[in-house]
């Protein structure tokens, strides 16, 4: 590839190359980077302060962040070198993780790229499926939350039946939020008040007897339920056996 034709290529020949490098980053997998301090710092102020704390003389040769892998973290320097990230970067497995680690550096300009890949479906599309409830659930054990990301993946969850998404998709506890997320920003969604209800059954239903501690965490979801939207002969259509 020739140099000196297109600057874009030619920073991506900067990024996690040791020769062009005089810093180590060190990742939660325990995994090592290389960057440039100086484009680090340049591009962003909150990595001035972490490399030079306002002085030379303070300059850091190797720092950590033992909160974001090296997965996220190759993206994270592609945007910082770039200004942009290759689109096939990002998969159901590190867009999550990767939104998280741009919120952490306040890199607005991924945030929104990641926002906008998500509202295009371009993952729904690369796996055949709506991946947000695998994302709302992998969202919900990371804290805390940007709520940005939280309402796009409710909303896009709200445009599908419950009843649709397989068991072990969404967790317990995204399944909270999401019911309690829907009941108090009065968001509608294509599930009605009564299969709601007889979703929340049928999981427990489902349970085995080693799974009575799930079953609990499912009775505190009724109260996200208006129990007036539902018509009392469809009571008798729910298959309790509690």
């Amino acid at each position: 590839m020739t140099r000196g034709c297109f600057l874009e290529r030619d920073l991506e020949l900067l990024i996690n190359n040791p020769k062009y490098s005089e810093i180590e980053i060190l990742c939660k997998d325990e995994k090592k980077l290389y960057s440039c301090s100086a484009i680090l710092a340049a591009r962003f102020k909150i990595l001035d302060r972490l490399l030079y704390n306002g002085i030379k003389e303070s300059f850091k040769k190797q720092i950590s962040f033992p909160t974001i892998n090296s997965t996220e973290m190759k993206i994270i320097l592609e945007y910082i070198y770039t200004g942009s990230i290759k689109e096939n970067s990002l998969t159901k497995d590190n867009i999550v993780e990767t939104y998280y680690a741009a919120d952490y550096f306040q890199i607005s300009g991924l945030q929104e790229f990641i926002m906008n890949a998500l509202k295009s479906d371009t993952l729904a599309k690369s796996y055949a499926r709506n991946c947000s409830p695998e994302l709302l659930s992998k969202s919900m054990e990371i804290m805390p939350s940007p709520e940005e990301l939280l309402k796009l993946l409710v909303e896009e969850i709200a445009t599908n039946l419950l009843n649709d998404i397989e068991i072990g998709r969404l967790s317990i506890t995204a399944l909270q939020y999401f019911l309690f997320y829907t009941y108090e920003k009065e968001i509608p969604f294509a599930t009605s008040e009564y299969e709601v209800f007889d979703n929340l059954i049928q999981v427990e239903n489902k349970l085995t007897p080693n799974n009575q501690k799930v079953a609990k965490e499912l009775d505190p979801l009724i109260e996200y339920i208006d129990f007036r939207r539902i018509k009392r002969n469809q009571f008798a259509l729910v298959p309790l056996s509690r």
